[in-house]
Order: structure tokens, then sequence, then C-alpha cells
């Protein structure tokens, strides 16, 4: 060591004679072969072999200066209560790299919002963008409409729609640039169909999309110009999954099953086979680096989080455990069977894409 080393515990290292100052005042000298863990556990070389111990570690030898080796530290899980989910476990593998890709900024940029009716959730977004296609996510808002479930009734939509209006009008778009969108994955449930009338009574344009136009969408929102040659975009959604990439300068969109796939009694062999077989389809020379966005992506994403970056790379699918629901466990099935497929070491989460803004980039 070339400097003092402070424990987790308050109590000093000095680097000049490995002593240890304690937080009850005087010193403690460490003996050869003796370990000290960063919670300051004074452990002898042996005991620390059988105890599997990897801590922060101080070797002291005689007549030699003492040498800092800084390992995990293991951590008992704390206490769940019973009957609580359990929440995803942190990965212990090594830190994630980070993704230092920053967007252009848009320039003398225009207000943009949409409104999203998915599958599992009732939300809006307000982007900036000009007319180099930059953007940037100025505003969001997550409902819970919970629509696959058959929970939304005509009241729900009416004031659901209503707020949403009242807060991008507040904010600065225009009437005529606040738009809406069924999800594919939404389109599937009958209720939808009730939704969507009652939103054509209030006077709304109700724009749907298909699979592969959702594939699409979510490709220009999620795909940075910088990496149309060498990457791909997945989107885990609750009813269906796209699968996206440019291909001779035209968009390729598959679809697969989606995180909810566990509600209709479906093996996660047979659904890690089929995201599979498409995400073969993927160009090898796109498989470098998958930008991925949806709601497990979304809930694996805050683990890995550093700060209130754009991008966050997610670890391998392996490093998470003990999911706390079965939607997140189906998910996590998908991303598995995606990064198995394709070989890809490196998975993007964008915290600000959504396919819905793909769709507001269509709109002059």
């Amino acid at each position: 060591m070339d400097r003092d080393v402070t424990l987790a515990n308050g109590a000093r290292i000095s680097h000049l004679d490995g002593k240890v100052e304690l937080l009850t005042g005087g010193s403690m000298p460490l003996q050869e072969g003796e370990a000290m863990s960063q919670n300051g556990e004074l452990v002898g070389s042996q005991r620390a072999a059988q105890m599997g111990l990897t801590p922060a570690v101080i070797t002291v030898r005689p007549g030699a200066p003492a040498v800092l080796t800084v390992v995990p530290v293991p951590v008992a899980p704390a206490p769940v209560a019973a009957g609580a989910p359990s929440a995803i476990v942190a990965p212990a593998a090594a830190p994630v790299p980070s993704f230092t890709y920053q967007p252009p900024a848009p320039v003398n940029g225009k207000l943009k919002g949409v409104v999203e009716l998915g599958a599992s959730g009732f939300n809006s977004f307000i982007i900036r963008v000009d007319k180099q296609l930059n953007w940037k996510l100025e505003k969001s808002e997550f409902g819970n409409s919970l629509i696959m479930e058959n929970l939304a009734t005509d009241d729900d939509v009416r004031k659901g729609l209503k707020s949403y209006i009242g807060q991008m009008l507040d904010y600065g778009v225009g009437g005529r640039d606040i738009h809406f969108v069924v999800s594919s994955g939404a389109i599937m449930a009958d209720v939808t169909r009730r939704i969507i009338g009652t939103l054509k009574e209030l006077g709304y344009v109700v724009n749907t999309v298909t699979p592969e136009q959702e594939g699409a969408l979510a490709l220009k929102a999620a795909l940075p110009p910088a990496f149309t040659g060498k990457a791909f975009v997945a989107d885990i959604g609750s009813g269906n999954t796209k699968i996206s990439w440019m291909q001779n300068a035209l968009p390729k969109a598959l679809d697969t099953y989606g995180a909810k796939y566990y509600q209709k009694g479906i093996a996660d062999e047979a659904v890690a086979r089929d995201v599979a077989d498409n995400a073969r389809q993927v160009p090898e020379a796109l498989r470098q680096t998958c930008f991925i966005i949806g709601g497990v992506p979304y809930e694996l994403a805050k683990i890995n989080r550093q700060n209130k970056e754009r991008f966050t790379v997610l670890s391998a699918p392996a490093a998470y455990t003990e999911l706390p629901n079965a939607k997140t466990k189906a998910g996590v099935t998908i991303y598995k069977a995606l990064s198995d497929a394709t070989g890809c070491q490196q998975f993007v989460f964008d915290w600000d894409a959504n396919f819905t803004i793909g769709y507001l980039l269509t709109m002059p």
C-alpha cells in the first residue's frame, strides 16, 4: 500500500507498518498470514480458507510492506418478511461496463406527445424532436390500466385520457401533436375493442399497430443511427416480444411470445425455442450489441443503473436470481433465449426509448 486504508467499520490501516488503528484508540499489528475483511473482522489464513471468505485483505510479511488485495466481501441477504415478494438479487459478477454513447440533442425541436394503450399499462410520453429526427424525452407518465386483466372501465379510459391530454397541453404540446396508439399486445385482448370505441366516442383518432409495425417503430426509436450496421433491437413486452433490425436499408421485424405467456400455460421450453428460432435470423454482423426495451428489461436495468444515465448495460441472464414474480421470471427466460441464440454479449437498456416514440418520429 502507498496510503492508509479506512475499512467499512471506520478502522484505519497504516500503510507504513501495517497496524490497525482501532476505533477504541490504540492499534493492533497484523501478524504474518492474518487477513482483515472490509467490515473489520480479523481472520487467520486457514480459517479464512475454511470459511470461503474472500474480503478486502491486508497481507503482512515480516520485513515487507503491507499488501492490499481488494475482492468482494460475502454479505448475508437481509431477511424477507413472510409473504413479502423478494426482490431481484443484484448480479454478483464483475461490475457491468458503462455505455457512454450520447445521442445528438435536437436543435430547435418541436414538442410532440403520445398516449399509449398497452397490454399492461396506460402511458404517455412527450418528446422534443427536430427536422433531423434527433429527439429527447421531455416527460413521461406511467399508469396502470391493466387492460389484459379486463380491469379497465370506460370511466377509467375517459379520466385517464383527459388527465394525460390536460398535462400535455399544459406542458406546451399542441393539440394536433397529441397522438393515441394501441399496442399490438393490447389489441389481442377482447376488452380493447370496447376501449377503442370509447376513445372514438370522445372524438379521438386511434392508431393501432401490428407486431411487425411495432417492432419497426421500436427500431426507429431505440437504434441509434451510429449503430445501424452493428446492432439490433429487442422489445420484451407483456403481450409479445419484437426483434428488429435494418436489412437492405429497410426495417425487418419479427415477433414471438411476450412476458405474460405463463398466463396461458405455455411451457418455458416452448417459448425459449420460438424466441431462439426468431433471434437466429438476426444477421451475425448485427449481433455485437442489442438495444433492449420493455417492462422486464426495465426491472433488470434498475439493478445495474449507476446514476441517471440514458443507457444501462444489463448483466448476463444467469446473473439475475430470486426473481420477484412470474412475469419477471418469464421475461428472463426470453432474455436468456435471445442471448443464447445470438451470442450477443452486450444488451443495452434504453431508459427513454419506446415504440410509441418511434410512432411520433413518423409524424410530420
